[in-house]
């Protein structure tokens, strides 16, 4: 019987492939997936690509245990040559390719454009790219990494009613958020938007509720860091959730210790769930954030499976303006017609 998809899949496979990635007659498409991704979801986005005149590889293997470099062992050097070969690389695995030897080699070949998609589920897919005014949510993720951009040098401050508060200065943007993904190197699912501190300025305290350390996870109970600089401790969580988070920590830092807050984010994706199931998913949720802790990918040894909490709910401040409350956005003022603009769409 012959896979049968909705229409809200077939517009979500769509707009990856049209609109956010431009893939174009002849290119070559390469969608890496291991036993858990639902056919269905890669059925859909097959025939995206062929559709749009382009040619479609599907490479299956095994889940990887780890993400970054600590995945090298289990990657295969056909899917290298693979990758590097290709134009437009969707990678499906959670745990993920980007930061291995691999991903590096695709990315230094100057060819390839890399989406980290890192979602295995088609109800996740369709909702994150299906289920919203996808052109207006484009436009209101690139104004408002313009504005942080704009913005590095001031002091940030977030919180969240469980407890969390926390400073530092905000550092440049890493990488430049594009409306559409026509040109080579690395690529995100939109609706959310890193944003990064000068490491050594964090300061405060920050109360997760879930975890991806070497799975992804709600938490029965939260957990509680203290970050002076680096990492000084944690508490809070249940008996399973202490020994993987040391374990993840010191393994991300480089130096045994537990590292450095590497990267906050903001969530505002008004077509998303919270499924403790689906990190991807989950940290584009209206008010979440993000917090990786580690090295930073961007450093030598770096991002090798840093681990990921989720803060949700955040009130977040850039200087002495309020961008959000409880998770609502509220400005600046200029992005609020664009973020308005944006809607759900079933």
């Amino acid at each position: 019987m012959p896979i049968l998809t909705s229409h809200r899949l077939n517009r979500a496979a769509d707009a990856l492939v049209v609109r956010h990635f431009a893939v174009r007659p002849g290119e070559t498409v390469v969608m890496t997936a291991d036993p858990r991704t639902e056919a269905e979801m890669l059925d859909a986005v097959v025939g995206a690509v062929v559709r749009a005149g382009a040619k479609p590889l599907l490479a299956i293997a095994p889940q990887l245990p780890f993400q970054g470099h600590l995945a090298d062992p289990y990657v295969s050097d056909a899917l290298t040559a693979a990758v590097v070969a290709s134009d437009v690389w969707f990678d499906f695995c959670f745990p993920y390719h980007a930061g291995s030897a691999a991903h590096d080699a695709a990315m230094t070949g100057g060819r390839c454009r890399y989406a980290l998609i890192a979602t295995a589920r088609a109800e996740s897919f369709e909702r994150l790219y299906g289920n919203v005014d996808f052109g207006a949510m484009m436009k209101f993720n690139v104004a408002l990494a313009e504005f942080l951009a704009e913005a590095a040098g001031r002091e940030v401050r977030f919180t969240c009613p469980l407890g969390t508060d926390v400073r530092f200065t905000l550092d440049a943007l890493k990488s430049k958020r594009l409306e559409v993904c026509d040109r080579p190197g690395m690529h995100t699912v939109p609706g959310t938007q890193a944003f990064y501190p000068v490491k050594e300025s964090v300061r405060g305290t920050i109360v997760i509720q879930a975890l991806f350390d070497e799975y992804h996870r709600p938490l029965r109970r939260p957990i509680t860091i203290e970050v002076d600089g680096k990492i000084k401790g944690f508490s809070g969580g249940q008996a399973e959730d202490r020994p993987s988070f040391d374990r993840a920590l010191r393994r991300a830092s480089g130096t045994g210790d537990y590292g450095y807050f590497i990267h906050f984010t903001f969530g505002f994706h008004p077509g998303t769930l919270f499924t403790g199931a689906n990190f991807i998913e989950d940290i584009r949720v209206p008010g979440s954030n993000a917090i990786g802790m580690g090295l930073p990918w961007w450093e030598p040894g770096g991002g090798e499976n840093h681990p990921d909490g989720i803060v949700l709910d955040q009130s977040l401040w850039v200087g002495d303006e309020k961008i959000a409350e409880d998770g609502r956005f509220v400005g600046p003022a200029a992005l609020l017609p664009l973020y308005a603009a944006m809607t759900r769409v079933l």
